[in-house]
């Protein structure tokens, strides 16, 4: 049987991630105010630029974010701020494991390259069962939910989508692998946890049929 190929989400899929922990933290680290970081980054669509691999290093994106914003930023605040907004989500990270036991794991997130490269320190858990598996829009010129970076996911490992099952909390990325012939699975918050227990039986499934 064809090896299978499982692509997880980072934020809210193995972390939890809350921007509204991230934003003061910047402003914080840079003695600027929330709102012109929010107006200046976020909303003039410069970390989504980032997402699609406009900035081919850690060091563009910084020299980016201090030009746009006024706001010099170090790797380590950075660092600081991101850890700020991220908890670990323990269950979903043991299916990484499991799914990891099964095929071939990686990662398929909607992030910059600074995060690819911050990934061992940010998730050290995460990092270790991947590998070095950690794709991120950015290395693959598109984002989430465009059909493109879920077929170039798959070429990257040689694996056909068919063959390869995405984890993600977004129903509309989670709609754009299907269309893309891959299986999807919705990860989502269920009372006070999340489905991990239904997440758990659809990866061992994918794998045993």
């Amino acid at each position: 049987m064809a090896t299978v190929l499982y692509l997880f989400d980072f934020d809210k899929t193995l972390y939890a991630y809350d921007f509204r922990e991230r934003l003061p933290a910047l402003a914080r680290l840079t003695g600027t105010s929330e709102y012109h970081l929010a107006k200046t980054w976020w909303s003039e669509g410069h970390e989504a630029a980032a997402e699609a691999g406009e900035y081919a290093t850690a060091d563009e994106y910084l020299e980016a974010f201090a030009q746009v914003t006024g706001a010099r930023l170090t790797m380590d605040q950075w660092l600081e701020a991101r850890t700020a907004a991220m908890t670990p989500i323990p269950a979903s990270i043991a299916v990484l494991r499991r799914a990891a036991e099964l095929g071939t794991v990686s990662l398929l997130s909607n992030n910059p390259i600074i995060f690819r490269d911050a990934l061992p320190v940010l998730a050290p858990e995460v990092h270790e069962i991947l590998a070095g598996n950690d794709l991120v829009s950015a290395a693959l010129g598109a984002r989430k939910p465009e059909r493109r970076i879920y077929t170039r996911a798959c070429d990257r490992f040689g694996v056909p989508p068919e063959r390869t099952f995405l984890v993600d909390d977004s129903g509309a990325n989670v709609r754009g692998a299907a269309d893309a012939g891959l299986e999807a699975f919705e990860f989502l918050e269920v009372g006070h946890g999340y489905n991990t227990a239904h997440l758990l039986e659809a990866v061992e499934a994918f794998a045993a049929g």
